[in-house]
């Protein structure tokens, strides 16, 4: 299902079931031959018309990418991976008209031109890219990973019965899938008691009897009503007894729990009062015992237990075998134990009742605990099972509270055993419901699959709302005998569920039943929690009841949203009214009782053969046998060959029917049964027969039957994967017969071809399987045969040459319309190269697998003496059969079918042979020898081909590949075939230093350019084992055929690393390397010499424009490294290209980290690199002139460039460092003003112009470069300004300056002050008017415009315009009274006036004086600017009050932190032990500190200022202070770093103060103690000090000053010089002011 629960594994060692769900098998993704021959796809003939050769490529490679389809993601078919392509891959490349060499022509079969081998020619090879043919591995069409996996064509594979939920065919029972079809059957089969039904809830029993309220079944079923009586039925539905009419247990109220005992012979009934009747069956005249609540005097004495009057009595359950022990639970959450005594009658026996669980509602809870609201949502007591436990004699009791499970064994004492919280997992706000059920212990037929016991354990099933959990019960033995087993209880397996769960029941030791909220029946696998079915019981009408909403209505009232653990609704309880009883299922509904049984396996076998359904019964019945289905519900043991004993005969049985039933249907009426139909059903029975391992009747009925109904094409199609995967490899002859004419029939060959190859060859008719094979073209599978069935390895050989014959001699390619231009013919004759290459590494074609030693060295021997003996074969041996290669002639070549290959494709040959030369046969190991030795024992081809080696075939092929005979297409393979292989195998061939730079020629030589890179290769290979004597010679062939590798690696060698250089700029592959190369060609490393160097610059001058093109950065700093005096010749060598040299000079001038590259550059480069920037980052040429050392450059060389750029910025900062300061700032003015005028062009033909926005853009960019200018000049003014400042400091120091005249700096500001407010006038009127502001005054005349369009933002250029004016005034202000101590003057309340500001202000305002009668066109300039300074000013004022706030409060918490002091470690001085400080000091301290304390605040008052620190000072720098204070405490602790320094300004006074001090000490007579304070050694010398501790004199003890030091430890002073003294002199007294330094001598 769907949204089936998932079950979670608790227990590490739980055992889970294995997956509903059928094993899917993998589909193949591949496709057959004939299957696309079949589909229609064009032929390259049907539309144009192609040469044979190209119909035969064309066709080729559609075959074999048919195959390939089937290959593994990384390309490769064997799942390993591949080298650049496959040999077949060149071959099925599309083919063009193009030859294969560049050039050259296409020869006609008459012309003298020596013709490429077949494969070789155009429209047959692979042009580009090249073949490689020493790089690939040839693999066989059938040869393929996924080989083993189903065919995607038939489904019989498919899961037959794939489901979570049913056990039927892929039946789901959630309803909201509609169009899921409902099983045949009925899960569980319902019977209404109709004869019980028509007593109980009839009108006339309701009448008597009272409506049923609850059930309990035993050997009888058992209704409770609700007028107190108690009816007991038998199960043939006769009511047996009416107990309770005439009783006090009528007058008690209804039954509202029901128990039966063990042996059925006594019935306990609850009532809704609190009374609890028990009564004996064989004399129910009266109670058997009588349990009644308590009255108001015992709840008040509380003498006894019991349940309290009117309460409801919820659940009731015996104990183990005794009649008279019980427990109860009611719904105010208290539950007991009853123990009556032995006695006569009901009046003679007493009952002890003990309270288990639950308070009395009037007992107090514990100081500071709430007392939770609570009930017993279940509750049930431990069955007897059907063998002896100690748990029988505990009486164990398990109850669910909302919060708590608890079990609790009530004899011989009450006593919990466990209690379990209830689970995170339960759902947030969910319906409140508990559930529980016990199982007991019970004898097993068939011992436990997971635990191999013969006895079950005990269980409990416990659910909180939707969570279900199993919990297993373990008997761990004592190890006293006599003393009871101990329990330990386990949570094994737990389940959620989608809603709440109201009721549980086992309904097998392995099967659990669930009723759900919504009344929805679910059954649950036990082991696995795996649900197995799920219906709906809302149509049964379930009787429920609402028991415990009253308790808990405040726990629900009080939902918390944020509290989880909360439940939203409280449940009605269903408990009374859903029972199980020995595999059967009892419900009470409102109106009857009905009685359910789950349907067992046999019964829904049944049903669906009388349903029709013969299919799905074969699937469900092979479910059954596999385990893969929900055998525990239907009744199926978990043993397994108990389980397949019970179901195979059923399983064949309904095979065996189905097949007569079809069968015999479809032959009285052919239509009757689809062809699907039969198809399903042969797929159905095979899946079946596989699980069984029965393939007999697979072959023996099923066979005969579908082929006497002569449809034996549906069986044949579904054997067909079995075959492929390997279940069936041994099948019978006529099924053969009959496969070969139905897949032939349907154009399905190849398929065909590929079963051969899978079926075991011991069961093939040889002479009719090789005759249809060469018959069909199935080439695969004829080897296969000759290879496997009869051990031959010539003949398939012999059958595959046969195809070449009329091909080689005629030397030309049939038409499409011949035998041998059809698919089939060339796909067989290539197959003679995969065939080779298997053969001889040892390898089964086309499958792969490992041939036997035995039979692998038999096969090479023999091809090795066919293809190298040099002569014409007869075979079979005996016969006159002969193979010839050129019938029309008397005699046959030597060699003639080596030859006839290579003539065919002599690439592919040589790619097969090289495989082989891989494979260990062909070395001259002791074993191949000793073979040889006992050659009279082996037949003449064993011996001959146990000679061959490696040598041997090269000497061969060099004889019969002469170039004479091939073209030059074919062998220049045969050079690489050498080239590759002598480095790989030197100990096995030799060859002549003229053969060797032969095939070193011809590699250089190569035919066509797709073949330059593996010739190089090739060569590359051979010159790692052979030096050519004459290398020098073969240098140009290697240039004229571009082997660049080779020609670097000679010039290495030969330390030419000129010609190494520039063989990289010549490479087209490898021209980024040339850095790497000069690098370390030029590296001190290297060692070169002189003449070696220069080489390489020549090279690099020669080069020098391509270096920069491949790239300007790694060109400039190779350049850098190893030649900079190259810089000039490379950047004059691009000249034509100035973006490279600006890239170029960038990396020199500008290296993106601080690498060193060589000596500072040139100022040629510089200069030249500044030009270059004005062109390609103008904004950069400002900042890089402030960094470079301006002395170098020439004004005279960059201005005129810098002015045509327009950068004029970097030539006024560029002049200024040249001291033309004047001259900048002139330059400056004239740029604004220039600005000016193009702004003041552009708004007033704004009103003309359509592109309103771009007039906009326009003009905020005119105002951000006048900004940036403006800047400019500030910058400069400030500039020269310090300048003069720090340059007269000396002289204005001598004569203070004039007030009126302005100096040089001054003038500056002047001009540019002036010339911003000018500009800032002139267009402030013409921008005033459009912002809607007043109209401007020029020179007095109110300025008129006519009316503009609103095309600029005329209110956002004024704000901008007059921050020129003001941002210049500020930075006049800022430089004049930065260190404007010469003139600044300090007046009479220590305001400074700013003379030079005021000078430059006055200057300012003559000169606009002059020239302009009327001031009050710059009045609104003015009147900005001085508004900002106001501003400006009561912000700064503002914030000084502010700092002087937060400066004093930190200042404060510093003085309150230092009076503090530091706290000794010990109150004893570490030196002498006596107490010298703290609690137990001997002598009035107190009241001397506060008579000091007083004394001083005296003197405080008399002073007319107060002191803040009274004649103490900062110890620092690890020193403490002198002499102290003489009776008091220091009142002061500070922490500082003062050397003697006074913390008053009015030192005087401090003074005075000090000697009065002395002069009262000298008066009393007390001991002078000095406030001493000491510091840590640490790095910065800080002083921390602490007040001394002092008493009143004594006369055999003299108290001294105190030093505390850093480390915390206290000592008297006198102790702590005296130690000092000892070690050292570490400082000096003195008299005040004086400083003496201490280290501690414990620390250090």
């Amino acid at each position: 299902m769907a949204n089936a629960p998932e079950p979670s594994t608790i227990a590490d060692d739980q055992s889970s079931s294995s997956s509903d769900e059928d094993t899917v098998k993998g589909d193949r993704d591949e496709d057959h031959i004939a299957d696309m021959l079949d589909e229609g796809s064009p032929s390259p003939t049907d539309s144009v018309a192609l040469t044979g050769a190209e119909a035969v490529a064309i066709s080729y490679r559609e075959l074999v990418e048919a195959s390939r389809e089937a290959a593994s993601e990384d390309g490769s078919t064997d799942a390993i991976p591949r080298r650049a392509g496959s040999p077949i891959d060149s071959l099925l490349s599309i083919p063009d008209d193009s030859p294969s060499v560049q050039g050259s022509v296409v020869s006609s079969p008459g012309s003298s031109v020596l013709l490429p081998s077949f494969g070789s020619r155009p429209g047959m090879g692979s042009p580009t890219p090249s073949f490689r043919p020493f790089d690939q591995r040839f693999q066989s069409r059938l040869f393929s990973p996924s080989i083993n996996s189903p065919r995607p064509s038939s489904p019989a594979f498919l899961a037959g019965h794939s489901r979570t939920v049913s056990v039927a065919s892929q039946f789901l029972l959630d309803p909201a899938e509609p169009d899921t079809p409902a099983p045949p059957w009925e899960v569980v089969r319902w019977t209404k008691l109709m004869k019980l039904n028509g007593q109980a809830f009839s009108e006339a029993g309701k009448r008597n009897f009272g409506s049923p309220t609850c059930l309990a079944v035993s050997a009888s079923i058992v209704l409770g009503t609700t007028k107190g009586i108690i009816l007991v039925f038998d199960y043939n539905q006769n009511l047996k007894m009416i107990i309770g009419p005439g009783t006090k247990a009528v007058e008690s109220g209804p039954i509202t729990s029901v128990a039966v005992s063990a042996d059925h012979t006594t019935i306990a009934g609850g009532h809704a009062n609190g009374n609890i009747f028990t009564w004996d069956t064989a004399r129910a005249a009266r109670p058997f015992l009588a349990i009644p609540h308590l009255d108001v005097t015992q709840m008040q004495n509380r003498v006894v237990d019991g349940h309290v009057s009117n309460v409801t009595i919820t659940h009731l359950g015996f104990l183990g075998t005794r009649h008279t022990a019980l427990v109860s639970a009611d719904d105010r959450g208290m539950a007991f134990s009853h123990l009556a005594t032995r006695g006569t009658g009901a009046l003679g026996r007493a009952v002890k009742t003990t309270r288990i669980l639950g308070r009395y509602p009037d007992v107090k809870p514990p100081s500071g605990k709430a007392l939770k609201p609570s009930t017993v949502l279940a509750f049930g007591s431990l069955p007897l099972g059907n063998v002896e436990m100690a748990t029988d004699t505990l009486g164990l009791t398990a109850m669910l509270t909302p919060y708590l499970l608890v079990i609790v064994s009530t004899t011989p004492i009450a006593q919990t055993q466990h209690k379990s919280a209830r689970p995170k997992e339960v759902a947030a706000h969910g319906a409140m419901t508990g559930c529980l059920a016990w199982f007991p212990a019970v004898k097993l037929k068939v011992a436990d699959p997971v635990t191999g016991s013969q006895m079950s354990k005990v269980k409990l099933v416990y659910c909180w709302s939707n969570v279900l959990t199993v919990l297993d019960v373990d008997e761990i033995p004592a190890e006293d005998s006599d003393k009871p087993p101990s329990l330990r209880f386990r949570a094994r397996s737990r389940w959620k569920c989608e809603e709440a769960i109201v009721a549980v029941q086992w309904l097998s030791r392995s099967v659990l039943t669930v009723l759900t909220i919504s009344q929805r029946l679910i059954v649950l696998e036990d082991r696995s929690m795996r649900m197995t079915e799920a219906f709906d019981l809302i149509h049964k009408h379930i009787y429920h009841v609402d028991l415990f909403s009253k308790q808990l209505h405040n726990l629900v009232e009080q939902l918390d949203e944020e509290d989880t653990s909360m439940h939203g609704v409280v449940a009605d309880a269903f408990y009374m009214s859903f029972k199980a009883y020995k595999g059967r299922l009892f419900l009470l509904g409102f109106n009857d009782v009905s009685l359910g049984a789950l349907s067992n396996w046999a019964d829904r076998l049944i049903a669906l053969m009388e349903n029709g359904d013969y299919v799905g019964a074969i699937r469900l019945a092979t479910s059954y046998y596999t385990g893969d289905t929900n055998k525990l519900t239907v009744g199926l043991p978990e043993d397994t060959a108990l389980r397949h004993s019970m179901v195979q005969d059923k399983l064949m049985e309904i095979m065996s029917a189905s097949l007569k039933y079809v069968f015999n249907r479809r032959g009285g009426n052919r239509g009757a049964t689809e062809d699907s139909h039969l198809q399903e059903l042969a797929e159905t029975c095979f899946v079946a027969c596989q699980s069984v391992s029965d393939v007999d009747f697979v072959f023996d009925e099923m066979f005969e039957a579908y082929e006497d109904a002569g449809v034996e094409g549906f069986f044949l199609e579904t054997l067909e994967p079995y075959i492929l995967d390997g279940s069936i490899t041994a099948i019978p002859a006529v099924v053969v017969k009959e496969m070969v004419p139905h897949f032939v029939s349907k154009g399905w060959e190849g398929r065909l071809e590929e079963l051969i190859c899978h079926m075991d060859t011991a069961t093939l008719d040889l002479d009719q399987t090789t005759l249809l094979c060469k018959q069909h073209g199935l080439y695969d599978a004829l080897i296969y045969v000759w290879n496997q069935a009869l051990r031959d390895f010539i003949t398939p050989l012999l059958d595959l040459l046969s195809l070449l014959v009329p091909l080689v001699q005629n030397d030309k390619f049939p038409s499409s319309g011949d035998v041998m231009g059809n698919d089939s013919y060339w796909a067989g004759a290539f197959k003679i190269f995969p065939y080779l290459s298997y053969a001889l590494t040892g390898r089964v074609y086309p499958t792969g697998e490992e041939l036997p030693k035995d039979v692998a060295q038999k096969a090479k021997a023999e091809l090795y003496w066919f293809l190298f003996s040099g002569k014409s074969i007869a075979w079979p041996k005996g016969s006159s059969k002969r193979l010839l290669t050129k019938p029309g002639q008397s005699q046959e070549p030597s060699f003639p079918y080596l030859r006839m290959i290579l003539k065919f494709d002599a690439p592919r040959f040589l790619s097969a042979l090289n495989e082989a030369f891989e494979d260990s046969f062909l070395n001259d190991s002791p074993e191949k020898q000793l073979n040889g030795s006992a050659g009279r024992d082996l037949p003449e081809e064993q011996i001959f081909g146990l000679t061959v080696d490696r040598q041997y075939i090269v000497s061969i092929l060099m004889e019969i590949m002469n170039p004479n005979e091939f073209a030059a297409e074919d062998t220049i393979y045969l050079d690489m075939f050498i080239a590759r292989n002598l480095p790989k195998y030197p100990q096995y061939l030799l060859f002549t230093g003229s053969t060797l730079t032969k095939a070193l020629i011809g590699l250089c030589k190569y035919p066509g350019e797709d073949l330059a890179d593996d010739a190089q290769l090739s060569a590359e290979y051979l010159l790692s084992t052979y030096q050519p004597p004459d290398i020098s010679e073969l240098i140009p062939l290697f240039k004229s055929a571009g082997f660049y590798r080779i020609l670097k690696r000679i010039y290495r060698i030969d330390k030419q690393y000129g010609k190494l250089v520039q063989t990289y700029f010549e490479d087209p592959d490898d021209r980024e390397g040339v850095f790497d190369c000069i690098d370390i060609c030029l590296r001190p490393q290297t060692g070169l010499t002189r003449r070696q160097v220069q080489d390489v610059h020549l090279v690099l001058k020669e080069n020098s424009e391509e270096l920069v093109e491949l790239d300007p950065s790694r060109a400039a700093k190779t350049i850098a490294r190893h030649a900079p005096e190259l810089h000039q010749h490379v950047l004059d060598s691009a000249a034509a290209q100035p973006g490279l040299q600006y890239a170029y000079l960038k990396t020199i001038l500008e290296p993106e980290k601080e690498l060193s590259l060589g000596p500072p550059p040139d100022r040629e480069l510089v200069e030249q690199y500044l030009r270059l920037m004005c062109r390609f980052d103008p904004t950069h040429v400002s900042d890089y002139v402030g960094l470079v050392q301006s002395a170098d450059l020439r004004l005279d060389e960059l201005l005129p460039t810098m002015e045509e750029t327009g950068v004029i910025d970097a030539a006024v900062i560029l002049m200024a460092k040249e001291g033309q300061v004047q001259e900048a700032m002139a330059r400056l003015i004239k740029h604004l003003g220039t600005l000016e005028s193009a702004l003041q062009g552009l708004v007033a033909g704004a009103g003309s112009q359509s592109d309103l926005a771009g007039i906009q853009d326009s003009a905020e960019e005119l105002m951000e470069a006048l900004q940036k200018y403006t800047l400019v000049g500030i910058w400069l003014c400030q500039g020269q300004t310090k300048t003069v400042r720090d340059a007269n400091s000396v002289r204005r120091r001598q004569k203070e300056p004039s007030k009126s005249a302005l100096s040089a700096d001054e003038n500056l500001w002047l001009d540019l002050i002036e010339t911003s407010a000018q500009i800032t006038r002139r267009l402030s009127a013409i921008l005033q008017p459009l912002s809607g502001e007043s109209p401007a005054l020029i020179n007095g005349d109110v300025v008129c415009h006519e009316v503009i369009p609103q095309a600029v933002d005329a209110s956002k250029l004024l704000g901008l315009l007059r921050a020129l004016v003001q941002n210049t005034f500020t930075a006049l202000l800022t430089s004049t009274s930065t260190q404007a101590a010469p003139s600044m003057v300090k007046g009479a309340a220590g305001i400074g006036t700013n003379f030079s500001f005021l000078r430059v202000l006055r200057a300012f305002l003559t000169r606009a004086a002059a020239s302009s009668p009327n001031l009050a066109d710059l009045r609104a300039v003015l009147v900005s600017i001085f508004s900002a300074y106001a501003y400006e000013e009561s912000i700064l004022n503002l914030s000084n009050r502010l700092l002087e706030r937060s400066l004093f409060v930190s200042v404060s918490q510093a003085v309150e932190l230092r009076q503090r002091g530091w706290r000794p470690r010990g109150s004893t001085c570490e030196a002498c032990g006596r107490r010298i400080w703290g609690p137990g000091l001997a002598g009035n301290v107190f009241g001397a500190w506060e008579e000091r304390r007083a004394s001083e605040e005296r003197r405080r008052q008399q002073m007319k200022t107060p002191i803040l620190l009274p004649g103490l000072e900062w110890a620092g720098n690890g020193k403490a202070g002198g002499s102290g204070s003489g009776e008091g405490i220091e009142d002061y602790i500070g922490i500082g770093k003062g050397k003697g320094k006074d913390m008053s300004p009015r030192v005087e006074q401090e003074q005075d103060w000090e000697r009065e001090r002395e002069r009262e000490r000298e008066t009393d007579g007390t001991d002078e103690v000095a406030e001493q304070e000491a510091t840590t050694s640490g790095p910065d010398g800080a002083a921390y000090g602490l007040p001394d501790q002092l008493s009143p004199r004594k006369k055999d003890q003299t108290l001294g000053p105190l030093v505390v030091l850093a480390c915390r430890h206290i000592y008297h002073q006198s102790c702590l010089e005296e130690i000092q003294a000892k070690q050292g002199p570490m400082g000096h007294a003195g008299g005040y002011g004086k400083e003496r330094e201490y280290r501690c001598p414990i620390d250090g």
